[in-house]
């Protein structure tokens, strides 16, 4: 099985760099590919300097992550795909393991990596699909058994942070749903995946080093919180059950209502406004 490596760049600065570093120093004959959504902080003159030999498709504009990883998936060679965020960079083996559990796990059409900060703190990687198992369960107290888990395993769905994807199940699905601009097309593709037969899993031990989400930091700010959620609220409008929707904007709505009323008690104004826009879009969200 031969595997590419795509990397959708906007504004990624010096991460991007370290991202490319990590993928060459980790991938061996890996096909690594970046795709360039209209960056005008310099990056991609810096990473075609770097690296000579990268294949680079050039969209010119940022139409979002699921168009650019659809156009990388596009020109890319191998039979697996690998997805990673140009904020992210892997550890050694981590390519190799992610594609090897995928390979290995009968029935596995989907494989995410496990996640760290930069401090080596524990990042989440993968969720749940139902509304209430979602917004109740995929939280830092649902999730300590997750923490301790270090084989592969079967779950609803995985991060696009560093996620794997066999080829073929890929183009059958017809790639990423550019509905979404960013957030919620890999809930999306795992859910489709799931419809055709194919199972998703998580690979603790296939690990990334994921840092400051940069380029929604630049776009959204304090609203980054508040598109994620909307992209949810996107997965639920278009592949949920009926009712499904309207539970989870009424549970979110509730649930960072009360994030939002604590922080500012504390004293965290920031916080605050941020759990206060997630609010605000649960309300105000239009199909």
């Amino acid at each position: 099985m031969t595997v590419s490596v795509i990397i959708v760049n906007w504004n990624a600065g010096a991460a991007l760099e370290a991202c490319l570093a990590s993928v060459v120093g980790d991938a061996g004959g890996c096909q690594a590919v970046l795709v360039d959504n209209g960056s005008t902080d310099g990056s991609l003159a810096r990473a075609r300097a770097a690296f000579p030999h990268l294949l680079v498709v050039d969209t010119g504009t940022n139409g979002g992550f699921a168009a650019g990883a659809n156009a990388g998936a596009a020109m890319a060679g191998g039979d697996v795909l690998v997805f990673l965020n140009p904020d992210a960079r892997v550890l050694p083996g981590a390519i190799r393991t992610l594609v090897e559990a995928l390979l290995a796990t009968p029935g596995a059409g989907v494989a995410g990596g496990g996640l760290v900060a930069d401090d080596g703190g524990w990042q989440p990687a993968a969720a749940r699909f139902g509304p209430v198992a979602h917004l109740l369960l995929d939280t830092r107290p649902g999730r300590l058994r997750a923490r301790l888990r270090r084989h592969p395993h079967p779950v609803d769905w995985v991060y696009g942070t560093f996620m794997a994807v066999r080829r073929d199940l890929f183009h059958q699905l017809g790639g990423f749903d550019t509905r979404y601009f960013v957030y919620g097309e890999d809930m999306d593709l795992c859910f489709r995946a799931a419809r055709m037969g194919a199972r998703t899993i998580h690979v603790p031990g296939a690990r990334a080093v994921h840092g400051a989400n940069l380029s929604a930091a630049q776009r959204y700010g304090t609203g980054r919180e508040a598109e994620v959620v909307k992209g949810e609220m996107r997965f639920y409008a278009a592949r949920g059950r009926p009712g499904a929707l309207a539970l989870f904007r009424a549970l979110a709505a509730c649930k960072f209502g009360l994030k939002t009323a604590a922080a500012a008690v504390l004293g965290r104004r920031t916080t605050a406004r941020t759990y206060g826009r997630v609010v605000r879009a649960c309300l105000a969200f239009d199909r």
